[in-house]
């Protein structure tokens, strides 16, 4: 990322009113349930600030801990139906979030391995996709919903 590349005060803002438990290293962006806490690579070693927003976005996997919206979808192993289904909620949310964060969404790698399992769905179960952004926008409110109120925020 050229150094004159800057973090979005608002979106830090709005991801820290999350308390979600982000940390930072490593190559690898991922949600780890059973620990509750999203691995992000540091912002520097993203080629701009969108694409480090983006996938922190998609790490609303955090919202599906049984504490908060208690999603799983019976996933059992990684790339089964219930997998698919909660990458492609993921990939939802994570666009709905840019849209409402004023970000324009970056395309990441493993976007097109994601289509096969998301195609396989789409074909044993119609309501697939309408399933997904019912969640992934039960995701992006319930993030909306752990931010200031405006009156809390003029205090």
């Amino acid at each position: 990322m050229p150094e004159t590349a800057k973090r979005d005060a608002a979106v830090e803002t709005f991801f820290a009113a999350t308390n979600a438990d982000i940390r930072h290293g490593g190559n690898q962006a991922f949600y780890a349930v059973d620990a509750d806490y999203v691995q992000m690579p540091p912002f520097e070693t993203f080629e701009a600030p969108e694409a480090y927003y983006s996938t922190l976005g998609h790490e609303t996997h955090w919202a599906r801990h049984p504490e908060r919206l208690d999603r799983s979808f019976g996933r059992k192993r990684w790339g089964d139906e219930g997998y698919a289904q909660e990458e492609l909620v993921a990939e939802l949310g994570a666009a709905f979030l840019a849209a409402d964060l004023g970000l324009s969404p970056e395309p990441r790698d493993e976007h097109a391995s994601y289509i096969a399992h998301w195609l396989e769905g789409l074909r044993n179960d119609r309501r697939f996709i309408f399933q997904a952004a019912a969640h992934a926008q039960r995701a992006v409110d319930y993030l909306h919903g752990l931010q200031p109120s405006t009156d809390e925020a003029a205090v």
